[in-house]
């Protein structure tokens, strides 16, 4: 299965596409926006993210004021009511061009994930692939309306159930095959627990569940363990937080990666897609020397006349495996050949050099 939009193929047998979502972090500043779309690219990301939504299509004030406890999990420290974070972290219709704009100068692809019908819409003329967060997983209408854009479909699974999973799969599916579906855990306090609950090898189950989509990492840790963890388990797509300074005052700074560990990521997953090679064994091209001063052939264990008989202590079995040497697997059918000529001590046995 590969997918393939602007100038990347994403796919088993291709690079891993990294994603930086910049969602709140521009903190209401285009021009934040566009450092950040910057920082990104030199980081190694292959697309800047951003969310459209309009708080009001997204959250109702109504019902986190009247929640029992009140605002919870990483929500609970922020200084503002949810409505008002939300309201000061969408991203203005009228930004779209413009950050598009920019993300094609430095050689970025432009990513926006829509929160309501209308930003599905509009986002259209924007972006070559559509991306679902967590949230939207059971929103089926949403789902459908997306995937029926015709374009590669990114979608985050977080705080979801396998059977939740298989519903939204199955309903895209039917409308778009070109599917990666992300594991994803949704805890955004960056706690450090929260590496105990990222269940990586759910992608093992997404890949015998779903074997035609491909599979990605929706991540808000900061380790680059789990992104070589889920790349070796067949991700080939990272989305990630990406800020210039985790020091900021904002909903989504504190558990995002900045331009240094973003690089560090990117840096060690190439080198382990290096490293991750054929699934065949076979004797590797830079082994070919070594494969002679490491490994042992049968050897003459001392002096042997020509005519004598060979017996087990007649031979060693020593390195270097000289090329055309008898490997020490057919020690056993050595054993009661004659030698045809002399021998000194250490020489290497040669087939052409017995007889029966």
């Amino acid at each position: 299965m590969e997918i393939k939009f602007g100038k990347h193929t994403i796919g088993l047998n291709h690079p891993t596409y990294f994603i930086a979502d910049i969602a709140a972090n521009h903190d209401g500043d285009m021009d934040r926006a566009k450092e950040l779309i910057r920082l990104a690219k030199e980081a190694g990301a292959d697309a800047a993210k951003f969310q459209n939504f309009d708080a009001p299509k997204i959250v109702s004030d109504y019902g986190f004021k009247s929640m029992n406890g009140g605002q919870v999990s990483h929500q609970a420290s922020w200084k503002k009511s949810v409505f008002e974070v939300y309201k000061g972290a969408s991203i203005p219709f009228e930004w779209s061009m413009t950050l598009v704009e920019e993300c094609n100068e430095v050689g970025i692809d432009y990513f926006s994930s829509p929160y309501d019908f209308e930003a599905i819409d509009f986002l259209d003329q924007y972006v070559e692939v559509y991306k679902a967060g967590s949230g939207e997983i059971d929103w089926i209408e949403a789902l459908e309306r997306m995937a029926g854009k015709g374009k590669p479909f990114f979608v985050a699974t977080g705080a979801s159930t396998i059977g939740e999973v298989q519903k939204a799969v199955h309903a895209i599916l039917k409308l778009n095959k070109q599917l990666v579906l992300m594991q994803c855990n949704t805890n955004y306090t960056a706690s450090p627990n929260n590496y105990d609950h990222l269940h990586l090898n759910v992608l093992k189950t997404y890949a015998a569940m779903f074997p035609d989509v491909i599979l990605g990492l929706s991540d808000h840790t900061h380790s680059v363990a789990p992104v070589l963890g889920a790349v070796t388990l067949g991700a080939r797509v990272i989305e990630r937080h990406f800020t210039d300074s985790n020091d900021r005052e904002g909903p989504d700074h504190k558990f995002a990666m900045n331009p240094e560990n973003w690089a560090k990521m990117v840096e060690e997953t190439r080198l382990l897609e290096r490293s991750l090679g054929s699934s065949d064994k076979f004797i590797a091209d830079n082994e070919q020397e070594t494969q002679i001063v490491q490994r042992r052939c049968l050897r003459a264990a001392r002096e042997i006349k020509a005519g004598e008989t060979f017996t087990r202590d007649m031979i060693d079995v020593l390195r270097p495996a000289t090329p055309g040497a008898i490997k020490p697997d057919q020690i056993e059918n050595v054993i009661g050949t004659k030698a045809l000529k002399d021998m000194p001590l250490g020489k290497e046995l040669r087939w052409t050099d017995l007889g029966a």
